[in-house]
């Protein structure tokens, strides 16, 4: 073959990998980061999409407490929660931060308990979800600072409050990489992080090995890239497994061992690698984000036991 042949061979073959590459990079950001694309491929049968509301979840609403408030965002997003305060004259607040693809909602009954025993409630919409504003999926690591700014809010208005800050799946990341923050208020007594992931990176190469079998080389890290440009963050920088190394919040880490979506494993990572007072907490048989329907009394027992150390 001739020589200019095979090289202008060699340079084609290239560009066309490159261009594929391209696609497929682009296609994993719309079907992990694009909260407007379909994600039924991700979910499958693990039970995170949406459903209609039943009576008890509806409580935020009905609540004649209940008011819409909002934020602001460090890039300028307009972010909305529901706050509920309590019947009782109390400092006490509970935060409750809600997963991939859902919104306040869908941790109602985990609200509703604070509520029940005496706390003032606020349940955010992250970035993308709910009625906050958002054109991507922060998968905890915008969301993060965002969560700072409502504990802010909290602090203004009740400069004497004690928080706890319940987090469920991408919520779980979320409060994990808040809890590191040098701006994280000294209100913030107690954290749950309810089955969440080590880092999102890790958690993309899982699914891409559960959802399609291939490797994350080199998918993964052309996506990363195009993530950097259109959300203005690499996956590897939501990593709360490097974040609960400096946390100084106690910390109670709640997994279900029937987890397959964030799988098991990483909650002996986030365990191990966390430097504050901490606490494990299994629910046998739960699925991913359903320890508290699987077990409800050892889950709240378990729960309420230790935030009641630091509250």
């Amino acid at each position: 073959m001739n020589i200019k042949i095979f090289f202008a061979v060699i340079i084609t073959l290239a560009v066309v990998a490159i261009i594929a590459l391209f696609f497929a990079g682009n296609f994993f950001y719309n079907l992990a980061i694009n909260p407007n694309s379909s994600k039924k491929m991700i979910f499958g049968n693990d039970g995170l999409s949406h459903h209609e509301l039943t009576e008890e979840e509806e409580w935020l609403e009905k609540s004649s407490k209940f008011k819409d408030v909002f934020t602001n965002s460090f890039d300028g997003l307009k972010l909305h929660a529901h706050e509920v305060v309590s019947n009782k004259n109390t400092n006490k607040w509970a935060v409750t931060v809600h997963g991939y693809m859902t919104d306040a909602f869908s941790l109602s009954t985990k609200a509703l308990h604070y509520y029940d025993i005496g706390y003032n409630i606020l349940a955010v919409d992250l970035r993308g979800h709910g009625k906050s504003k958002g054109n991507y999926i922060g998968m905890g690591y915008h969301d993060a600072k965002d969560l700072i700014e409502w504990l802010k809010y909290i602090v203004s208005k009740d400069s004497e409050c004690e928080i706890l800050v319940h987090g469920v799946s991408m919520g779980a990341a979320t409060v994990m990489i808040a809890s590191s923050q040098e701006e994280l208020p000294k209100n913030v007594k107690v954290i749950i992080e309810d089955c969440g992931y080590s880092s999102a990176l890790e958690q993309f190469k899982y699914q891409l090995k559960k959802l399609f079998n291939v490797p994350s080389f080199p998918i993964l890290n052309i996506a990363n890239l195009i993530v950097k440009v259109k959300a203005g963050y690499y996956l590897n920088e939501a990593c709360p497994i490097e974040c609960v190394k400096n946390s100084k919040v106690p910390m109670m880490f709640v997994h279900g061992d029937d987890d397959t979506f964030v799988p098991f494993y990483m909650l002996d990572e986030l365990y191990e690698a966390c430097a504050s007072e901490k606490k494990k907490l299994i629910i046998e048989g739960a699925s991913h984000a359903h320890a508290e329907s699987e077990n409800p009394d050892k889950y709240w027992g378990e729960i309420d036991s230790f935030v009641n150390k630091y509250i």
